[in-house]
């Protein structure tokens, strides 16, 4: 009899005990499992962190609101549910795509930087493309006559000269003119973590570049969306009627690696934190990696010959880059493959002295920001956004001495900036 009891006691105390386990909150001591005292402190205070999703992850959001519309899409490769293109997830899904746009480098992105693109059929869905990139940067009248709503979509770097920013600018007017509405799903930015440069002033006003903010503006697509209503900086001060679906589990200081390249020449996680600094050398007559597989992480000359040790040999590669400047010529300057870009999380700032540097070592100083030697060469006014950046340059400013040129711009716009965050 007391056997009998000590069993079904024993059993009762399992059944609590289990039932207990399954009770959020509660911490059921069994015989065999440590104490808490015993129980070392690390395995307490680390805090769990949340999986981050994009705003195109999160269907459960956002697809009941686009079941029955006809929706238009901006995207391009980058625009990805898992490892399947939005549009592929989205039609899955019951979603009625009747267009798409596409920005540079097309859809499925496959043009080279600058190249224009056709409009085409997507031979994967058979559903029209409409080049964003090409004899129109603006969605017209006709484009939007058959959508209902325009679903924007696309990977950004955080940079002012990158042009999807632009693509959102002009879909966003197109959409406030026709009363279209825009869903942006948002994603995160991977040069987030700070904000740096002059601010464009407007006479450099260009395709790769609009607005008055500075070459790294710290914000994301949707973040940027809500200034361009926000300091009615849309045509004619028009506002956009714009839904917005966030980046959950997400800050700015949150480091974030692409699953796939935002374009070509981002092929690498090092190249797209190199890129705010390295771009600039657009602007200069040297080769920044374009023509090889590692743009944006190397740069220099054949004039620097002598300088260097380093040495590269850009060539024509389709879809990529094909006709680089200094084409099947050996060029000789830095190698940045290996450089720590957590240094750009330390000092939130941009590096130029590797500009300083080179033009210092360059033997040619008059061909150095020379536009006309290359139509592979960009305008360095254009990218950096102000007229002094040259002169400072050749002047042999130091980067403490340019930057306080910067003043007090940069400060006014990271305070105006704070009205436009959605992640802290």
């Amino acid at each position: 009899m007391a056997s009998s009891l000590i069993h079904i006691l024993n059993a009762a105390l399992l059944s609590i005990s289990l039932q207990a386990c399954g009770s959020p909150g509660k911490i059921v001591f069994n015989p065999g499992v440590p104490k808490p005292d015993q129980v070392k402190a690390e395995n307490f205070d680390k805090p769990v962190r949340e999986k981050l999703r994009t705003g195109a992850e999160q269907t459960e959001l956002y697809v009941p609101y686009l079941k029955g519309k006809r929706v238009g899409m901006v995207v391009n490769p980058t625009s990805i549910i898992g490892k399947e293109t939005t549009v592929d997830s989205l039609l899955s899904l019951g979603v009625k795509i009747v267009k798409i746009f596409g920005p540079e480098h097309g859809f499925r992105g496959n043009a080279s930087n600058g190249v224009h693109v056709n409009d085409e059929i997507d031979t994967k869905t058979g559903i029209k493309v409409v080049s964003l990139y090409g004899k129109h940067s603006k969605p017209t009248a006709e484009d939007l006559s058959d959508i209902d709503v325009v679903v924007f979509d696309i990977q950004d770097v955080g940079v002012r000269f990158y042009t999807y920013i632009n693509t959102l600018q002009h879909v966003m007017e197109a959409c406030a003119e026709r009363k279209k509405e825009v869903l942006i799903l948002d994603r995160p930015n991977p040069n987030g973590f700070y904000i740096d440069g002059p601010i464009l002033d407007p006479q450099f006003k260009s395709g790769i570049g609009l607005k008055p903010i500075p070459a790294v503006h710290g914000l994301t697509v949707a973040e940027y969306a809500q200034m361009l209503n926000g300091e009615n900086w849309l045509d004619n001060k028009l506002q956009c009627k714009i839904k917005i679906i966030k980046v959950a589990n997400y800050t700015h200081d949150t480091p974030y690696e692409l699953p796939v390249n935002p374009s070509p020449n981002l092929n690498t996680p090092q190249s797209i934190l190199l890129y705010p600094s390295m771009c600039l050398f657009e602007g200069t007559y040297l080769n920044y990696g374009r023509g090889t597989q590692f743009p944006f992480t190397i740069v220099g000359a054949p004039a620097l010959k002598g300088k260097y040790s380093f040495s590269f040999t850009p060539v024509s590669i389709k879809g990529m880059s094909e006709t680089p400047i200094f084409m099947n010529q050996v060029c000789y300057g830095l190698d940045l493959r290996n450089y720590d870009t957590s240094e750009f999380r330390n000092t939130k700032q941009l590096n130029l002295s590797w500009m300083i540097e080179l033009y210092k070592n360059s033997p040619n100083k008059a061909d150095f920001f020379n536009s006309k030697l290359s139509n592979q060469m960009g305008v360095i006014e254009r990218l950096i956004g102000v007229a002094d950046f040259r002169k400072q340059i050749i002047a042999g400013k130091s980067e403490k001495e340019i930057r306080a040129s910067w003043e007090p711009g940069l400060s006014k716009y990271k305070t105006m900036r704070k009205k436009y965050l959605l992640y802290p």
